[in-house]
């Protein structure tokens, strides 16, 4: 944050007040530029291939695909001056792809754990004596039917802000977990169905059940 703050504000003052002062044949913005974004990319090259949290993993590659061409390279002020400069990437390709193949095996496996957890706790409340809730005058479970809808539709967001391809192969990804999740959530329900008959809830949690079958879809 401060690097990119510091870049973009300094740039703004060359484009202001700088440029004017030498003859174009000095290429003083391109000079000013190429230095900043060399130690701007080599810091970001020294970050990714250190130890890395998934979260770091994740503001960093926001950085690279996102918040360095779009609100640095594309800000109003230098936009036109940064066009005639071949700054590239902040991080080699193979770095870059390196770094989206953690984050999108790590967001799998997070979606994934979270799914099944949810799953779990669903199944341990269709064990207690209490009647499922309702929205809008319905038997639904919104911590099944919502939560495992809002837990991928987000984790998708989060991909797709950091790029579109990124996005796309999260989704693909996501596309492959779902249809293992229902089925066993429909495990689960098939074996309640059959061993819990004589439950005080039975027909609001088959209810409950049934109407979660609309939000999925």
């Amino acid at each position: 944050l401060h690097l990119g703050k510091t870049m973009k504000e300094d740039l703004t003052v060359v484009v202001k007040y700088i440029i004017q002062l030498y003859p174009p044949e000095f290429n003083v913005f391109s000079i000013y530029a190429e230095l900043y974004h060399n130690y701007f990319a080599s810091q970001a090259k020294k970050n990714a291939e250190s130890h890395l949290e998934d979260k770091d993993i994740y503001l960093l590659l926001s950085w690279v695909h996102n918040i360095y061409p779009k609100d640095i390279r594309k800000d109003d002020a230098l936009a036109k001056e940064l066009d005639k400069v071949k700054l590239g990437s902040l991080l080699p390709s193979s770095l870059s792809k390196e770094l989206e193949k953690k984050y999108l095996d790590s967001e799998e496996v997070t979606v994934k754990n979270s799914l099944s957890r949810c799953l779990d706790k669903e199944i341990q409340r269709w064990k207690e004596d209490k009647e499922p809730e309702k929205l809008n005058g319905h038997f639904q479970s919104e911590l099944l039917g919502i939560f495992v809808i809002q837990s991928i539709y987000s984790s998708q967001k989060r991909a797709q802000d950091i790029s579109s391809a990124v996005g796309e192969e999260l989704s693909q990804r996501l596309l492959k977990e779902l249809p293992a999740f229902l089925r066993s959530y429909r495990d689960a329900f098939e074996d309640f169905k059959e061993k819990s008959k004589k439950h005080r809830y039975y027909k609001p949690i088959l209810i409950a059940n049934i109407n979660n079958c609309w939000n999925f879809r």
